[in-house]
C-alpha cells in the first residue's frame, strides 16, 4: 500500500527549478568581469623618455611603475630589486616586469629631470 501523498505538478516542477546557492553570486561575478585594456604604443619621444629614465635609476631606489599585464595597466610602487639588462626586465620588490611592458617609470630621480632640478 502507497502511503506517500501525490504531489502536485507545480510542486514536483519546483524540485527542478534553477537554485541560487549563494545569493548574490551572479552579481558579483558581474562586478568582477574583467575589462580589456588596449594596449597603447609609445610615441618616439615616450619611448625616448623613458630609456633616459631607465639609464637614471638604480638597485634600491624607490620608483612607481605603470606597466601592461593581462590586457590591464598596473601600477606598482616599491624599490627596484633588480635591473636585469640582458633579460629586459626589472625587479620591483617581487615583481618582475618586462621593459616592453613598462608605459611609464617615476622615481625621485627621473621627476627632477622632468623639472630641470
Amino acid at each position: 500500500m502507497n502511503r506517500r501523498m501525490k504531489m502536485s505538478r507545480e510542486e514536483r516542477a519546483k524540485q527542478f527549478m534553477p537554485f541560487a546557492a549563494l545569493k548574490g553570486y551572479s552579481e558579483a561575478l558581474r562586478k568582477k568581469e574583467k575589462k580589456v585594456v588596449a594596449r597603447i604604443e609609445l610615441s618616439d619621444d615616450q619611448k625616448e623618455m623613458l630609456d633616459r629614465k631607465f639609464h637614471q635609476i638604480q638597485v634600491k631606489d624607490m620608483v612607481t611603475v605603470i606597466y601592461y599585464e593581462d590586457s590591464d595597466y598596473i601600477e606598482k610602487i616599491g624599490m627596484i630589486s633588480k635591473i636585469d639588462l640582458d633579460a629586459k626586465i626589472l625587479k620591483v620588490v617581487n615583481t618582475k616586469i618586462p621593459f616592453e611592458n613598462i608605459y611609464d617609470l617615476n622615481s625621485e630621480k627621473t621627476e627632477t629631470m622632468k623639472y630641470g632640478c
